[in-house]
């Protein structure tokens, strides 16, 4: 048994107890006087007009029906206080707990019940203080008819308001879960790019030394040291990314990769034995921190991207404009590379200059591989 059921039959007795009570000291009105001489009779309509209280949530029109007939019989009887009072309740109940066609036909009911009264008040007193007849209708049907109606209201919009706030703290996870995933997204094309392109230049260089490793200590003892600058600066930039995930707790504000700083990436292509020819356009200035690190980045994938699957030579362009930065990269490809590659690398170029508003095209011209980003100022 459910708590709403077991607190329902409550009711229903506490309701019974109380109408057994008023019968017993002869409270209520009656309509002729004889009823008093049979008042066991109306325990019959009470019952019933309890019975009728205790479904009213699992069989809300049963028991306003029922309900309806007990009323009916114990005014046919006389009239006691007891059963009608139970029945303002089942009224009560029928416009909380019945359906919105319900409540709106109880409403028509009781109204048109109490201006009927009134009406045959006038006519019966052949004066206007007949209507008072009207008073005991619209006290046992119309007030409680439209008490209920009020809550019925109330309760629906407080449902409306939780269902309003709960769609609501969907929509907020949703959000939250939408910007980890973002972060998470950027975080990862950022570890690509502090890891990623150090790692290749060190596999390839690693791949070198290992087949020459008898025939050309030389060409080993260049690799190594290539092998060795690429772990430096791998290890510097991890340490760098980590500091700026940190958000700053303590100490000094890290330094970051800039744009200016192309010539140390030239210098570490070049030491890892790819021939690098760099152009500046314009006049180099101070640029937002989005776009340094977007061009950084783009130059770095780049290079690194020649030195996997070109033939070891590229070009370097960058070109500073009124209100743009633009960054072209160009070396030959062949049909090989060292290292095979899973294109994460052109997926976080494009999405840096996307983020920026900007344009990046990549692909094949002819026999060579080209990388243009225009990144706005």
């Amino acid at each position: 048994m459910t708590r709403a059921l077991r607190f329902d039959l409550a009711l229903a007795g506490g309701s019974l107890a109380g109408g057994v009570l008023l019968l017993a000291l002869d409270v209520g009105p009656t309509i002729d006087s004889i009823a008093q001489q049979r008042e066991a009779l109306f325990l019959v309509p009470l019952v019933v007009a309890c019975a009728a209280l205790a479904l009213r949530r699992i069989a809300t029109r049963t028991g306003l029906a029922i309900g309806t007939l007990a009323v009916t019989a114990d005014l046919a009887l006389g009239g006691s206080l007891g059963t009608i009072l139970v029945y303002t309740q089942v009224l009560y109940d029928s416009c909380v707990y019945g359906s919105r066609r319900l409540w709106r036909t109880l409403l028509g009911v009781v109204i048109g019940l109490t201006g009927v009264a009134a009406v045959a008040g006038v006519v019966i007193f052949g004066s206007w203080r007949g209507m008072v007849l009207a008073v005991p209708p619209a006290l046992a049907g119309v007030l409680p008819v439209v008490t209920g109606i009020s809550v019925r209201q109330y309760r629906d919009q407080a449902a409306t308001e939780r269902a309003r706030a709960e769609q609501t703290a969907r929509l907020v996870e949703l959000d939250r879960r939408q910007a980890v995933t973002a972060e998470r997204t950027r975080m990862a094309r950022e570890l690509h790019d502090v890891i990623a392109n150090h790692l290749s230049a060190v596999a390839i260089h690693a791949t070198a030394a290992l087949s020459v490793r008898r025939r050309d200590p030389a060409a080993v003892e260049q690799a190594l040291k290539v092998i060795r600058e690429n772990s430096v600066q791998g290890l510097a930039e991890m340490r760098q990314m980590i500091e700026l995930l940190r958000e700053g707790e303590g100490g000094d504000e890290p330094t970051r990769v800039r744009l200016s700083e192309v010539d140390r990436l030239v210098a570490l292509a070049r030491g890892a034995g790819l021939t690098v020819r760099l152009a500046t356009t314009g006049e180099p200035r101070p640029v937002p921190v989005g776009v340094d690190l977007a061009a950084y980045r783009i130059v770095q994938e780049s290079l690194t991207n020649a030195l996997k699957h070109g033939t070891g030579r590229a070009d370097v362009a960058v070109g500073y404009t009124a209100d743009t930065v633009t960054v072209t990269v160009e070396n030959p490809v062949n049909g090989a590379s060292a290292v095979p590659g899973a294109g994460a690398g052109l997926i976080g170029m494009r999405e840096r200059a996307a983020l920026l508003h900007g344009r990046f095209d990549a692909g094949r011209d002819g026999t060579h591989w080209r990388v243009y980003a225009e990144l706005p100022t």
